[in-house]
This record gives structure tokens, C-alpha cells and sequence, in this order.
């Protein structure tokens, strides 16, 4: 019976170790192009007065600018021809989402702060 207790402790020891850890492992990674994104919409959106189509809008440019450069881009030989290439695709890529996205002034503001 002392065995069945002890082992039964052990496992339930483990269970609560194993979910602590699980739950550790959730949080959010600031790498991550969402997050990233996120927080560079929430920026943008407070400074432009963006509306909610908008900010849904520069969110999802946003998204699709942080897994390119994460693809292409981050990590790599910044010197080399094909980066600054991939990296100037990617950027004229954003800008044009961004003056599709934007008002004129909006856009205008925002392309000289970039």
C-alpha cells in the first residue's frame, strides 16, 4: 500500500512538473512575426488614427513583411547582393500594401518616418 502511495505521488508529481512546463513554453516568443507585427500596428495605428480595416490590414502587411525577412533576410550576409535585393523586394513589397492601406496623408507621414 506504501508503494501504491509513493508511486501514485510520483506520478502526480510529475503530471503538475509537466504541465508547469507546458504552460511555461505558451507564452508568447517575442520572434515571432505576429507578435512583432502586433506590436508594430499598435504603434502605428495610435499614431496615424488608423480605423479598425486599416489596422487589420497593416497587420496582415506587417505579417507577411516579418516572415520574408525571417526567410530571407534575418541571419544572412546583410553585404550580399541577393539579400539587399530579397531586402529591397520586401520593403517595395510593404510600401506598396502600406499606400494601398493608407490615406494619402496618412501614407505620406508614414513614408517619411521609413
Amino acid at each position: 500500500m506504501k508503494k501504491l502511495t509513493s508511486l501514485f505521488a510520483v506520478i502526480a508529481f510529475l503530471f503538475i512538473g509537466f504541465q508547469t512546463v507546458n504552460a511555461q513554453s505558451l507564452t508568447e516568443n517575442k520572434d515571432r512575426p505576429e507578435v512583432i507585427a502586433k506590436n508594430q500596428t499598435e504603434v502605428l495605428t495610435e499614431k496615424y488614427n488608423l480605423n479598425g480595416n486599416q489596422s487589420r490590414a497593416v497587420f496582415r502587411a506587417l505579417v507577411k513583411k516579418e516572415v520574408d525577412y525571417q526567410k530571407k533576410v534575418t541571419g544572412k550576409d546583410q553585404s550580399s547582393a541577393t539579400v539587399r535585393s530579397e531586402k529591397e523586394k520586401i520593403d517595395n513589397s510593404l510600401r506598396t500594401e502600406m499606400k494601398k492601406i493608407l490615406t494619402d496623408e496618412q501614407f505620406k507621414q508614414w513614408e517619411t518616418e521609413n
